[in-house]
């Protein structure tokens, strides 16, 4: 792949082979985030054109990425003709994560596989991805996914830490780490969310440092864990002033549990829900806060849609006849998918490429 950026500003102290990283690579990855003081975007997809774009936006800008699906992702992943809805988000899941499987090498960028959101109803999602990837490494193939996200944070603290150490053992004999949340992020994220109301008030937005010690205590004996604390962070855009982003939360809690634990600095591996429309001051705080992973879903969804969207505007006759009725020219090469879908896959990249630049990830993968 082409890449403008110098091969000197990608150098680290370890390097990986370029594809899907799991088990200990995936750590190695993460702890190269944070020792770096850079966090990577973590891109939801719906089907090949935006994994591929995204992709694509990662090798351009020579930074490692995240790619993931929610339910619904993997449930349109596998097609909305498939009646069985559950089998369907497996099946999506599983097969978006062969095709990044199949291509990641080739950008030669390092990919981190996850899924995002299973509240309790969507335990058997995550389950039933278990038992693929058990099928996978039992034939001596890696993993399907680097991570998954259980997202109970709806329900009691102790209710939320006993279902993650329920799975996280048995993730951890496959190489996958567990990503909750603590805390909740307000708003909807494809069917899993929260109210929003008196939200500036709300102390379920803003995550207790003991409530993170507890977590720590409980689960990383267990497995790898990564932590999506709250700090005032929501799903969507929304209107300045409407919610206050308080990254600081995030060093209390880092500094609570390294002196609790007698541990180095920044010991906890956090995660940034809701990233879109946050102000780029509150990301560059979070990123120094330990942030290695911040979610980007609407901005690119946004992104994609608004350059579909401006191609069909500016060629709007093409969407409607086939033959220009006053020349009687074809209008095939503008309604080709291959040419409209192509624009919506650059509106992404550029999305993409002011993401690298805020995270400070730009021109500085770990794939060797």
């Amino acid at each position: 792949m082409v890449s403008d950026i110098s091969p000197s500003t990608t150098h680290q102290s370890r390097t990986l082979k370029p594809g899907v990283v799991t088990g200990e690579d995936y750590r190695t990855l993460i702890e190269a985030c944070k020792a770096g003081g850079y966090a990577l975007p973590a891109v939801n997809v719906v089907g090949t054109n935006s994994v591929n774009a995204v992709l694509e936006a990662a090798a351009a800008n020579r930074s490692d990425i995240i790619i993931q699906c929610s339910n619904g992702g993997a449930r349109f992943f596998a097609g909305e003709g498939l009646a069985d809805a559950g089998k369907a988000r497996i099946l999506g899941a599983a097969s978006m994560a062969r095709h990044v499987h199949s291509l990641a090498k080739e950008y030669g960028i390092c990919v981190i596989l996850h899924t995002d959101h299973a509240n309790r109803k969507l335990i058997p999602w995550v389950e039933g991805l278990l038992d693929v990837s058990e099928q996978e490494v039992a034939a001596g193939r890696p993993p399907l996914f680097s991570s998954h996200m259980i997202d109970l944070s709806a329900e009691a603290l102790e209710v939320n830490l006993s279902e993650c150490a329920r799975l996280l053992p048995r993730m951890a004999r496959l190489g996958i780490s567990l990503e909750f949340e603590l805390g909740v992020t307000g708003g909807e994220e494809d069917g899993v969310g929260h109210d929003l109301e008196d939200h500036a008030d709300n102390a379920h937005l803003y995550t207790q440092p003991e409530d993170v010690l507890k977590a720590w205590d409980m689960l990383s004996p267990l497995g790898h864990i990564t932590i999506a604390a709250s700090f005032g962070n929501v799903h969507g855009v929304y209107k300045p002033g409407n919610v206050q982003l308080r990254p600081e939360i995030l060093l209390h809690s880092q500094q609570y549990v390294a002196k609790a634990k007698g541990l180095p600095d920044k010991p906890l591996s956090l995660v940034f829900h809701g990233g879109s429309g946050s102000e780029k001051d509150k990301i560059s705080a979070a990123v120094s806060y330990g942030v290695f992973k911040m979610n980007i879903d609407t901005d690119v969804q946004f992104a994609f849609a608004h350059g579909i969207g401006d191609f069909v505007f500016s060629h709007d006759k093409a969407f409607r006849y086939q033959i220009d009725p006053a020349t009687d020219e074809p209008y095939k090469k503008f309604y080709d998918p291959r040419k409209w879908l192509r624009e919506g896959e650059k509106a992404i990249i550029h999305r993409l490429n002011e993401s690298f630049q805020d995270l400070g990830s730009k021109g500085r993968s770990i794939a060797a």
